[in-house]
């Protein structure tokens, strides 16, 4: 059992390895890189010409801990959490990202955020 959990995070490394060779942010155009735990998922805003992040959410920030007892489900968290973190970097004037998925598929609480960030404002 852990030799296969540990082939399929050499895979998801291998596909970041990939993905991050073309993909860079700029102050222009930031990086909204993706982070999925078991439990929790994390968003953040990033220019890395300078190494800094500039926005950043997840299902442990304070601001959504009442929304998401509400909320059944991880897609539904991370969609408000696509929200937030969009929402933050529309109130500091970014509008335009490349989305980073860090080598998770497209797919579920990864697709879920992206949207939630796309009704939010931003371009991607």
């Amino acid at each position: 059992m852990g030799s296969k959990i540990n082939l399929q995070v050499l895979a998801r490394l291998r596909r970041k390895k990939r993905i991050r060779k073309k993909i860079s942010g700029t102050a222009i155009r930031p990086r909204l890189c993706v982070y999925r735990s078991l439990k929790h998922i994390y968003a953040q805003v990033i220019d890395d010409e300078r190494g800094e992040t500039l926005a950043a959410a997840s299902t442990q920030s304070p601001e959504l801990r009442d929304q998401l007892k509400s909320v059944s489900g991880k897609v539904a968290a991370a969609k408000l959490v696509g929200q937030l973190v969009a929402k933050k970097a529309v109130e500091k004037g970014i509008q335009k990202v490349v989305f980073d998925r860090n080598g998770y598929l497209y797919h579920g609480r990864v697709q879920a955020l992206a949207e939630g960030a796309r009704e939010a404002g931003l371009d991607f």
